[in-house]
This record gives C-alpha cells, structure tokens and sequence, in this order.
C-alpha cells in the first residue's frame, strides 16, 4: 500500500448508512456476525486473550405495536382541528381554481403529533365475515408455545464501548465460553448485541463484572496481534412478564405486552444468528441454496425470514423464503469488468465509468493479495481520478516523493499492469492499486438492483408455493372463504353489457368501455430507430409522425407541440393525446417524456415499445385503449352494485375514497427526497375515476407533510391548504356533492409507525375539512394496506383441485390475524409467478362502522376495478395508484449525475407541490428545504395521468 499523503486532491467518501429507514417504533438489534474465539479474565485476573471477531455489520429491526379497544368518538388530540375557527364556506357552492401565489413566509412545519398514543384505540374486530365459499388454506406460519420458565431480563455494559454487534457478540461469546459453569450457573444467555442478555431462569448474581480479552485476526503477517481488553458488567433488570402476553393473546389484555415479544424474538434469532449472516430480519448463507449470478458483480443468497407474533391462534413463528443480492467474492478487476460489461484490461475508464464503479464499491471490504500469506483487510472509501501511473506521494518531510508504480515495485517486487486504472482509496487517503484487492465474502448489496438482476432475483425466490419454547413443525392450518366476484358495468351499446369476471380476469372482447373519453386531436413522436413511417393509424394524428433522436427528447416534443398548436390554435381546440414509440431500452427517455408532456406542455401521453409495434395485436391494442381512455377522462368500467346503489357505507351518501403512499429513495441515495402521493375518487356512486397531486417531502419522512397546510400570504393573510383540501373541493367540483364519508387507504406502513401515522394524517384530514365549511366533519375510517410482510398462504391440499382457488379471492380474517383487533387478509389478484402474496389490511380508525361483511366486499370489489387491465389486482386501486402517482413524480426531479446524491435545495426555496397550487416547500432534517417539485399542468392533474 502506498501510505503516504498524495501530491494529487482527489474525493474521498464515506461508505454508504444503508437501510430502508423503515424501522418500528421499539427497536432492539437483532443483528449477529460470527466472532473469533479468545481467552477472558476472570472478575478478580486477567488471562491471556485468543482472538476477535472478523467483520461488523450493523442492522436495525423493530417489533410490533399494537392496541385493542373500543373506538372513542373523536381522541382529544383531534379535537382541536375541530374546534378551529373555520375558513369561510368553499364546500357551498362550487369552487373557482385556487390562484397561483407567491406567499412571503412560507415556513411551515408539521402539526403537533401527540407524545402519547394512550387517548386512541385501534377498533376492535366487529365480528367475522360470513360471505363467501369456506375453504381451508395453509399459512406460513407455526403455532408457538410459551416457555413455562420465568425469563430474565439483564442490562449489559460493555466499556469501551463499541458500535459493532459483532464486537459485542464476541466478547459476549467469549464470556460465556469461560464462565457458564463457574459464574453462569450452566446457562446459555440470549443476547441481543446492544445492552440486553436473557435467560431461562436466574443468574446466580444481581450484579457481576468480568475482564475479557479479544485478539484481532492473524492477519498472516507473523507479527504479533493487537489484543483489546472490555471490561463487561451484567446486571439484573427485570422478569420478563409472559402472564400479561397470555391475557393479550386471549383478549383479555389491550395492549400487546412488547418487552415480552421481544425477549421472545431475540431468544429464537440466537441460533440462526450464530450460524447465517442475519440482515434485517432475515438470515442468508451460501450454503442454503445454490448461489445464482445476477450480474455487475452480484451474486443472490438463498436465506429465511423470521419473526414471533401475536395471533388468534396464540403465538406464531412466521417463517418465509427470502433471496438477496450479495456482492460476488471476485478480484476488484473482475467485479469492474462485470459492472462494466466491458474490458477493461487496456484502456482507462471514462468519467462516467469512474463515478459508476465509485458508487458500486464505496463502502465495501477488500483484501490484499499482494503480500502472500498476509491478507489484510480494508473499507474502500473512494477512487482516485488520476490513474495509478500518475500517483505520487511524499515519502519524507524534505518533498521527496515517489510513485505508486514504483514504490509497489521496490517494496513488495510487484510490478503494476493496469496503470491506466485509477487506485481504490482507503483509510486516511491510501493508494490501493485495483489488481491487488479481492472483494471479502459475505457482503450484501445493499444498493439499487437494476431491471436485469431484479429478474435473475425473481427466478430465484419465485417457487411453488433451550428455553422451552416449542415450535410446531406444521404449516397453521386456517379457514378462509373464496369470495365472490362483483359484476361488472359495460356500456349499453356494446354486445355484452355486463362481466361476471371468471378466475380473477376477463378480457374486452364484444364490449365497450362504459364511458369513453374523446380524442379528437393528437400526435405522434417516434424516438425508435427500427419503426419506419410504415404505421397505420386508424385517426389521423393532426401531423404527420416526427421522427426524432432520444436524446433530444425535450427539443423535439415542444417543437412538435408549437407546430401542432399552430394548427389548432387558430380552431380553439385543444392537444388532447401525444403517443410515444420508444426503443425497447430507453434507458431515462420514458421519463423524460412524461415530464415534458405533464410539466410543461400540459398533455398526456400514452408510451408504446417497439416490440409492441412490431407484436400489434387486439391485446396490446385493448392494453394501450384501457390506459388512454382514463388519460382522456373516461371510465372503462364499473361495480354493477355502485350504479344500482347497493354498495354499503358507499353509495347510499356522497363517499370519497382517498388513497396515499409515501416512496422513498433507493438505497444508497442519502439525501433524495421522500415523494408523497395521495388520489381521491373524482366521481359517486361510481368510485372509478381518481384525481391525484404528488409533493416532496424530508429525506425518508413517513408521514404525508402535506395533507393540510397553513401559510402567510401578503394580500390575503393566512391561507389555508394541502392535498386532503385541494381534493375535496375537486371532488364538489366534479360531482356537485360535498363528501359525507371519507373512506382512506393508506399504503406503506410498519406496524410501529401505525400511531403516529394515524395520529397525524386523521389530525390533517380534521383540519382540512374544518377549513372548508363551519362544523363539517364527515365520518372517516382509515385503513393501513400492507404488502411488505411475510404471510403466505398455499392450498391445503394441492392434489384436491376443487380446493386450490387460481383467482385468489381468498380472504382468512381468523387464526393467523390479530388477537383482537379489525383486520384480514386478502388475496384479492390471480397470482400471475410464484406464490400470491396476499394484502394487510388494518383497520386504525371507523367511525362509519363498517361490519367486517362490509369493508371485505367493498376491499375486494375495488380491486376489479383497477384501470389499466382486465384482472382484479393485489392491492386496493386508490391505494395502487397513489404508488404509480408517487413513482411518476420521481421523473419531474432533476437528474442526478454527480458523484453526491444531494437534490436538496438551499434555505429559502419555496413552491407548489405537483398538482397542487396551495402547498409549500418542506424542511429536511438537516434545516435546509426540500426542493418542491414542479407543478402539474390544471389539465394533466384532473385526469388519471399516472396510469
């Protein structure tokens, strides 16, 4: 290594924090490395160390919370956004377009969310649904019995103290080795790498202190190794109380007693801990499965998840398949070259090249294998932006310096080959010279998989589907009921007016959409090379096909445009469509074309691949007319029981159904903005056509900063705002009625966040009514969709066909599901690869009452609704397309192509949200705001533009 400070600057970065950000509210570490062996000291003499641990890595997992208890009228927390003094009535008549301000102080921040969660109680189950064929599935999960052994709880400190759970674990480990007989008492102590230890039964202490000693790997040197000495206290905390998780899981106890669940957790992760690489919630080996390329250097490791929770049935362990996406153990030039996919092996890398393999190896362990048997470990921090050949540095204090090539040569008698490379840069700004580093075993990737590896991933995981804690080695057997499909509403001129969908799809043929929207002007772009001036169009676009470069995509698209509204123009007549033929890898050209379209030309688009061009037939043509129909304001379908108003708590009373999602940033990008987005149904009783309006929000924020707003506007004073607002006027507008019900699914959230979500957004959802007119609260349920977890549900019997149901449908609400509160499962899509994973659904808050018959029928009949295809989908649709909307907005950011990854703006920056004219900037954690995405066009954000 050459070890001194470089003549040449160049960056040098930190590795990656990593993780999703999504962790629960009571988190404890669940996360163990394999340590080294060594020797410890007795409380009273130190004894001669033997070894350390070999690598640190740190992940967070959480448990769940949870409550029970009868739903109070309104919690008092709420109660302020109605007793607010009310804006001037805007739900009485309907409402003019909120102006475009410039407000002077736009400062705002998040309302108060309560400390406590106490005054609210989850809404108990209502009783079982009864619609629907019985059927019997099989879950994942596995019935677990108590232990009837009391479990202690001890605190351990460890000094000095150390961030490394493997660390931790190995001195712990070492502890345990030398003194379960003599200080122990023969018992074997879960620990959780942090402050807890637990064991079955007493220690025969309240209190004990111990020295251990830990040696640091033979690194092959010869030389002789650090040691470390820790000084380890262990103290009595408390007795984990199983009595009061017995009354939970009998219904006789509200609250979900966490202390307990997680002893219980953390002592069933303790085998597979020491025995797999724990990530998360999940353990992966390559011993667990064959090891399968995915390209770029990564390979995927076969692994489980695992986790304890309450459930009807009493204690379940719920068990799933998991795969993930390891770096491959290559030579450093070998990993470039497969990023790459490129040979490397004589020419230098451009500067996109050196910024891509930056971002791919920042953070990551590598090895030397230079120095024979001395293999030495290092953390990669940056590259170097001169090759090596050009590398110097000063080798004494009188400006002597010398060259990376030669000192390589006279020190170690190895002679650099790709010199044209740059170094990889480690600690304290050492040259590593590419050739001699090999990438350490066991290193998860933890960064964005790109479109090919996420497939190789798929094929992988898609398949048919000591403390006296007994596991069952039977899948729960659970009874759930196939319920039926809804009828579905076609226009009267076609030749079949209604659908009874069969197996969870049905196709377009003989029928008409139900209302079809009108496309009396549009144009074609053609960015694809391949597709000749050959296609046949049945309307006339208003010009002829442009053919144009895909990386002129904005010059092209508004030139076209001007030329087209020159035609129009002069008619009074609107651009109502732009098609777009794209190559089959376009690489940001698709996103490029929706910002333009919906940002700054006010239209909406409808992309079409090559290979569809070339493959046309009456599928894709029927795929491409669903999603332009919704674009131009049509419906394609509706609930036969929504016109005929037979649907309970819908259609009886005006009802908006809202649906809202939060994205976050992909790993490894650390400061992009969270994007938010919420769609509200536009039309009753139909509930089919949904407006939706996006914002950016603080980096990883969960909770939706812009539901309600209030700002300062020099004219008129304070100003009320946000997208819960903004859609209820929208939806007065559209049909003339102001909505008597709020219907709100919400997507993407842990079950620890479920207070806070609930105590903040319901607080929005309050204030943004109450500004609207004195005294108007119509009644809300809210309700949490999950996909993220890890139930599965398989046939109970696969040889019986009569009980494997293809279309899903299946919905189980007993046995596997909360002990006491409102929730269910729904299997609500035919499962197209692999086993069907069924939606979450927890009901938070319902004040309309909803009887469990109710909210699965109406759950599961939306879900046939779904706009851009003829099947019923896996998740709620407002739920679905506040993802698609969130997703979009990511397009209207500016592009990053910088080595950082900061799209984050200076103090100061204000503006709307997409879609909405009333919403102002947020702030990000560190105080600066978060640059406001740009505005949707009026005409593009009344339509479903993210379909």
């Amino acid at each position: 290594m050459a070890s001194r400070r470089p003549t040449h600057r160049h960056h040098t970065e930190a590795p990656d924090p990593g993780g999703r950000g999504r962790g629960r509210a009571a988190r404890y570490a669940q996360q163990q490395g394999r340590g080294g062996r060594g020797r410890g000291a007795s409380p009273q003499q130190q004894q001669q160390p033997r070894s350390t641990p070999t690598r640190a890595t740190t992940v967070t997992v959480a448990s769940s919370s949870s409550a029970a208890a009868s739903p109070s009228p309104l919690a008092p927390e709420l109660r302020q956004a109605i007793m607010e003094a009310p804006r001037p009535s805007e739900l009485a008549q309907p409402s003019p377009t909120p102006p475009q301000d410039q407000p002077v102080d736009t400062t705002t921040t998040p309302h108060h969310i309560p400390s406590s969660s106490k005054s609210i109680r989850f809404p108990l189950r209502p009783g079982k649904g009864t619609i629907g064929t019985r059927c019997m599935v099989k879950a994942n999960h596995f019935f677990a019995h108590l232990p009837n052994k009391d479990l202690h709880h001890y605190d351990v400190s460890i000094t000095p103290e150390v961030t490394s759970r493997i660390v931790n674990r190995a001195v712990v480990k070492e502890l345990v080795n030398l003194y379960k007989v003599s200080y122990l008492g023969g018992r074997l102590p879960a620990y959780d790498g942090r402050k807890s230890l637990y064991t079955a039964g007493p220690l025969p202490f309240t209190s004990q202190e111990f020295q251990i000693t830990l040696l640091d790997d033979d690194d092959g040197s010869g030389s002789e190794r650090r040691q470390r000495t820790f000084r380890v206290v262990i103290k009595f905390a408390a007795r984990a109380d199983l009595h009061r998780l017995e009354l939970f899981l009998a219904g006789r106890h509200a609250e979900a007693p966490q202390e307990a669940l997680q002893v219980l957790d953390i002592v069933l992760r303790e085998l597979p801990s020491a025995r797999y690489a724990p990530f998360g919630r999940s353990f992966f080996s390559p011993d667990l499965g064959r090891r399968q390329p995915l390209g770029e250097g990564l390979e995927s490791w076969r692994g489980f998840y695992q986790s304890i929770r309450p459930t009807q049935m009493g204690l379940s362990l719920n068990i799933d398949m998991s795969a993930t996406a390891f770096i491959e153990p290559l030579p450093v030039i070998d990993f470039v070259a497969q990023l790459l996919n490129s040979d490397i092996h004589s020419r230098p890398l451009s500067d996109a090249e050196r910024v891509k393999i930056k971002k791919a190896l920042r953070g990551v362990k590598v090895e030397v294998t230079h120095r024979g048997n001395m293999r030495r470990k290092y953390r990669i921090s940056g590259l170097t932006i001169q090759p090596t050949r050009e590398l110097t540095f000063p080798v004494d204090e009188g400006g002597t310096v010398k060259s990376v090539v030669q000192y390589f040569q006279e020190t170690y008698g190895f002679a650099i080959q790709h010199t044209y490379l740059p170094c990889l840069t480690v600690q304290r700004l050492n040259y590593l010279p590419m050739e001699v580093c090999k990438i350490v075993e066991g290193q998860r990737y933890s960064k964005r998989l790109n479109q090919n590896q996420i497939r190789a991933l798929l094929e992988e995981t898609c398949q048919h589907p000591q403390f006296g804690i007994k596991i069952s080695d039977r899948l729960a057997s659970v009874e759930a009921r196939i319920l039926p499909a809804p009828r579905l509403k076609y226009n009267e001129t076609g030749r079949e007016k209604d659908c009874l969908p069969r197996v969870g799809q049905w196709n377009m043929m003989n029928k008409k959409m139900v209302n079809g929207g009108k496309v009396r002007s549009w144009m074609c772009v053609n960015f694809a090379r391949n597709v000749q001036e050959s296609v046949d169009f049945a309307l006339k676009p208003i010009l002829p096909p442009l053919n144009a470069r895909p990386d002129q995509v904005e010059r092209a698209l508004k030139a076209r445009y001007h030329d087209a509204m020159n035609v129009l123009g002069p008619q009074r007549r609107e651009l109502d469509l732009l098609i777009g033929i794209l190559p089959d890898n376009n690489g940001s050209l698709y996103g490029d074309l929706k910002r333009v379209c919906e940002i700054d030309l006010g239209i909406v688009s409808q992309c079409c691949c090559t290979k569809q061009v070339f493959k046309m037939n009456k599928q894709i043509l029927a795929n491409l007319a669903l999603k332009i129909n919704v674009k131009v304001g049509g419906r394609n379908t509706v609930l036969v029981d929504a016109v005929s108003r037979r649907i309970p708590l819908v259609t009886d009373r005006p009802t908006i159904i809202f649906g809202a999602d939060v994205t976050h940033p992909h790993p490894g990008e650390d400061s992009s903005p969270s994007i938010a987005a919420v769609v509200a149904s536009q039309d009753w009783p139909e509930v089919t056509k949904y407006a939706g309006l996006v914002s950016a929000q603080a980096h990883r924020q969960e909770l939706i900063e812009d539901l309600y707003k209030i700002w300062q506007d020099p004219q008129r004073g304070t100003v009320s705002g946000g997208m819960i607002r903004e859609l209820l006027i929208s939806f007065k507008r559209s049909t003339g009625e102001k909505p008597q019900r709020i219907i709100f699914y919400r997507d993407g959230v842990s079950e620890g966040q479920f207070y806070q979500v609930l105590l903040y957004e319901l607080n929005a959802i309050r204030k943004a009514c109450a500004s609207l007119e004195a005294n108007y609260q119509p009644k809300v349920t809210f309700i949490v969709v999950q996909k993220r977890h890890h139930t599965r549900l398989f046939a109970h019997n696969h040889n019986d066909q009569n009980s494997v149901d293809r279309s899903g449908n299946i919905l189980p609400d007993s046995k596997i599901c909360h002990p006491t509160e409102f929730d269910f499962y729904l299997c609500s899509h035919a499962g197209i690869k692999g086993t069907s994973r069924p939606a979450h659904y927890h009901v938070l808050w319902d004040e309309n009452n909803f009887t469990a018959d109710a909210l699965q029928t109406l759950t599961n009949n939306l879900c046939y609704t779904y706009a851009r295809c003829t099947r019923s989908v896996s998740i709620v649709p407002p739920a679905y397309y506040a993802h698609l909307a969130a997703f979009r907005a990511r397009f209207y950011m500016e592009p990053d192509t910088s080595d950082s990854s900061s799209v984050v703006s200076g103090p100061g920056v204000r503006g709307p949200l997409s879609g909405s004219s009333t919403s102002r900037g947020t702030r990000a954690p560190g105080g600066a705001a978060v640059k406001p995405l740009p505005a949707l066009k009026d005409s593009v954000k009344r339509v479903m533009f993210y379909c």
